[in-house]
């Protein structure tokens, strides 16, 4: 059994209080997404700091750590387990399809933050331009 995140918590008290599920999803869903793209700045941020201690160049160090840690994020947004995996191998097997599209569309969240923090470091170390 999984830990249960504070949002997780108060979705049920919410729920219970006549909040919509709707709600409830859609909070998840930010929160998952928030915190990939925390972890991705704040590490590769650290890492650029790390750089600059051991006199390295940062740029290069903080975009080889973004690409790296955003599969971490990830893991790290939807519980930092398996369970989610398994979550859905059930409910797909069980023949509940809504609940694993839901899980599923957690995952998504913690990718799309992942991956904006991934493209705004390189935006960042590039300084501004596209390319």
């Amino acid at each position: 059994m999984a830990l249960q995140t504070p949002s997780e918590e108060s979705g049920k008290v919410n729920a219970k209080k006549g909040c919509s599920y709707v709600a409830v999803f859609l909070s998840k869903c930010l929160l998952d997404f928030f915190i990939a793209f925390g972890v991705v700045l704040g590490g590769t941020m650290l890492a650029g700091i790390s750089s600059v201690i051991t006199l390295d160049p940062p740029v290069h160090r903080m975009l080889t750590v973004a690409e790296q840690i955003k599969i971490w994020a990830m893991v790290a947004a939807i519980g930092g387990t398996i369970d989610p995996i398994r979550a859905i191998e059930t409910h797909f097997q069980d023949g509940h399809i809504s609940p694993a599209i839901q899980q599923i569309l957690y995952i998504v969240c913690a990718f799309t933050g992942a991956h904006m923090g991934t493209t705004l470091i390189q935006w960042i170390c590039r300084g501004g331009s596209a390319g």
